[in-house]
């Protein structure tokens, strides 16, 4: 099948016909065609990813690389094929099991991180933004290689985002778990 057209409103059975070496988010029905990622980006979500994954090992919740396919469905959205957003953060982490199947998640991960390129700044940091905050995804962090900052948004009890930025000099306690600090000298020590 061919790429999708950009004045089209797409659905995710749509988008399980499209060619799997392809990376295509959803957003909205909008089609978004995903550039391959750079080097400091796979060594920046590498790092991540390790210190998640070594300290989630034997624990419930998991962690996943892109590409991993995120479904948000609206309340209107009755199948799965009718679903209009489906996003590949960098990196998720889910912790409720029965939101897990063959196609990857359906429904909001708890934790999502992404790494901006110039080229996915402003989806990252507005459409993610707002969509991650509406589907209730508990943290959200945004990276930025250039800048070497983190900046992490925590889901408040009034279902608003609150920040806080780091730099490279600092560690995060993620908000999720009691004892996970990530420190991030390691993410970016490139």
């Amino acid at each position: 099948m061919p790429l999708p057209k950009e004045d089209k409103i797409y659905t995710y059975a749509d988008y399980l016909k499209w060619p799997e070496n392809e990376r295509i988010e959803l957003i909205n029905g909008q089609v978004y065609l995903m550039t391959p990622p750079s080097r400091i980006h796979q060594e920046i979500l590498g790092a991540i990813f390790y210190q998640f994954y070594d300290y989630l090992k034997n624990r419930p919740c998991k962690v996943y690389l892109a590409p991993f396919g995120v479904r948000l469905p609206k309340g209107d959205e009755k199948s799965n094929e009718e679903i209009k957003t489906v996003v590949e953060p960098d990196m998720v982490v889910i912790c409720d099991e029965s939101k897990l199947d063959n196609e990857g998640c359906k429904g909001a991960p708890d934790l999502i991180v992404e790494i901006v390129s110039p080229s996915t700044r402003k989806r990252d940091r507005v459409e993610k933004f707002n969509l991650y905050e509406k589907h209730g995804v508990k943290e959200y962090w945004i990276v930025e290689p250039e800048d070497k900052i983190v900046s992490v948004f925590v889901l408040q009890e009034n279902k608003r985002y609150g920040v806080k930025v780091y730099t490279d000099k600092d560690k995060i306690k993620v908000s999720l778990f009691d004892d996970l600090i990530i420190d991030l000298a390691l993410i970016f020590n490139y």
